[in-house]
């Protein structure tokens, strides 16, 4: 078979079992190898797709001839062994940036992300946890979505791919058209489930998101066994994995279900059994897609071995202005441990849960986040991380409360997430992934303790970027080179306004206070970029 694609873009190549199998998914396993230019080889795994079919994906992000074969752990089934064809890849010419620049990856610094091509990547995610469900109906509903959100800036996507959080298994809201991800007991996988999830999953990345696909929430492991988590990883793999994606393998890694009764144990298993499948996933994964695990605090604390992370995702609460500062001392601690790697913020304070987390709240958290050391953000909306709809409200979780019923179709329209947007093109216009914090800057001193303290952050001698999270006397800037003149402004991070200030005139001790602002009483920033 020949077969002409594009670069990064994914081919998919269906084979047909000779033999049958009582349950192919458990029984056998057959993977991809494709050669290409100077011999450079991939080695991706296969999926059943349901009754004797077997599909492989691949892509590939260099222009040239590939060729393949196919290997069966039953070498006698000669439809998934030993099977070959060629592949011409061009250049690709589209607009993508996840197909032109290449799929994202860790930067050399380990601090930020970039694509295959160098171009930095400034995460701003949205949390769509249960976004595989029925009640993002497909595709009106999944359109009108991602479409605000791709309008807004977004370009990372949440989701949950297996067995989802806040329920219990087979729980009926777990479900899409074609019903649960897997048959009962975990025995096995649902082919039909993945081929109504593939058209969001694979629709997300031809909008330019890139998902981060969450295997299942980390609970499920003492239920689902280690094995069969990693066989369910593998599955996942095969079947996303030659898309741009990142891999997250669990949610709340090491947390028990809510009401175990043997949460000690439990978390202790989950701890060993993410560690295992974790490894697992890098020695699969033929195109090395970057890996993190959703956590209770830090990421790095749901594994036994944080090497095996790509970066550091990071929970840290929805309580309202209660949680900012711990949102800052959480990343500047992340920032600063060992191994060194990218810090996200993945989950704080979801806009409107239990009735508070307003926008104000949410610019906060950004801020917080990203003049601290982290790589991006990622926002959440309270009703569209499980979906709820005006005939569908998600109701209470398994401990007995509801976090609160807003619809989705309500919750998108939320200010909060044109903030996010807002921010994202601020941090874009600097070379954002060479800030440094630089608490020193800024009088009183920044103390992340303090929801309200000024943060401060820029490159000594180009740039400074202060945010006063409410600013009735601007901030007192100190510290200003004598050699170098700057030119300031304000930036508005409701509107996305900038207003002029003028040459900064600094005091003999190189200290210098903004003028008042010249809009309401909110949140500001301060920019002083130096005179060429």
């Amino acid at each position: 078979m020949e077969q002409t694609i594009v670069s990064n873009e994914v081919v998919e190549i269906e084979f047909q079992s000779t033999q049958d199998y009582k349950d192919p998914y458990r029984d056998v396993e057959c993977n991809i190898e494709m050669i290409g230019p100077g011999d450079k080889t991939i080695v991706h795994p296969a999926f059943w797709a349901g009754g004797r079919t077997w599909k492989a994906r691949v892509s590939a992000s260099k222009p040239g001839e590939y060729r393949y074969v196919t290997a069966c752990s039953n070498a006698n089934d000669t439809g998934l062994s030993g099977q070959r064809g060629t592949m011409t890849v061009c250049e690709y010419r589209g607009r993508n940036p996840l197909f032109y620049h290449g799929r994202v990856r860790v930067a050399e610094d380990k601090r930020h992300f970039e694509h295959e091509d160098g171009t930095p990547f400034f995460w701003l995610g949205d949390t769509w946890w249960m976004g595989l469900c029925s009640r993002l109906d497909y595709p009106d509903g999944f359109r009108t979505l991602a479409e605000d959100r791709k309008r807004k800036g977004f370009n990372v996507i949440q989701i949950v791919a297996g067995p989802y959080p806040d329920m219990e298994e087979n729980d009926p809201r777990g479900q899409n058209p074609a019903g649960f991800p897997f048959t009962s007991g975990f025995e096995s996988v649902n082919p039909g489930y993945f081929d109504d999830a593939d058209r969001k999953i694979i629709g997300l990345v031809e909008m330019g998101f890139m998902p981060c696909i969450v295997g299942m929430w980390g609970y499920y492991l003492p239920r689902i066994g280690v094995d069969g988590c990693k066989r369910f990883w593998r599955y996942l793999v095969a079947r996303y994995g030659a898309y741009p994606v990142a891999w997250c393998i669990a949610g709340e890694g090491t947390m028990p279900f809510y009401l175990s009764e043997t949460k000690e144990k439990d978390a202790q298993e989950q701890l060993k059994g993410w560690t295992e499948v974790t490894r697992f996933v890098r020695e699969l994964d033929g195109f090395h897609n970057m890996i993190t695990i959703h956590p209770t605090r830090f990421g790095r604390e749901m594994v036994e071995d944080p090497s095996l992370l790509d970066f550091d995702m990071l929970q840290t609460g929805h309580s309202d202005l209660d949680t900012v500062p711990y949102t800052a001392k959480s990343v500047i601690q992340s920032y600063g441990s060992e191994p060194v790697m990218p810090v996200v913020v993945g989950e704080v304070n979801y806009e409107g849960i239990m009735g508070r987390c307003w926008q104000n709240i949410e610019r906060m958290s950004f801020y917080a986040s990203v003049l601290n050391g982290s790589a991006g953000h990622t926002y959440g909306a309270n009703g569209i991380w499980q979906m709820s709809t005006p005939d569908q409200p998600y109701g209470n979780s398994p401990h007995g409360r509801s976090w609160g019923n807003t619809p989705w179709q309500e919750a998108y329209r939320l200010p909060g997430s044109a903030q996010m947007g807002i921010g994202k093109k601020f941090m874009k216009i600097f070379p954002w992934w060479k800030l440094e914090r630089r608490p020193e800057w800024v009088e009183p001193e920044y103390d992340p303790s303090k929801p309200y303290s000024c943060i401060a952050s820029g490159i000594p001698g180009k740039l400074r970027i202060l945010y006063s999270p409410l600013m009735w006397d601007p901030p007192k800037i100190r510290g200003i080179e004598a050699e170098q003149s700057y030119r300031a402004y304000f930036f508005d991070p409701i509107r996305g306004e900038g207003i002029p200030i003028g040459k900064v005139k600094p005091e003999a001790d190189g200290s210098w206070r903004a003028p008042r602002h010249p809009g309401e009483v909110h949140d500001w920033l301060v920019v002083l970029e130096a005179e060429v």
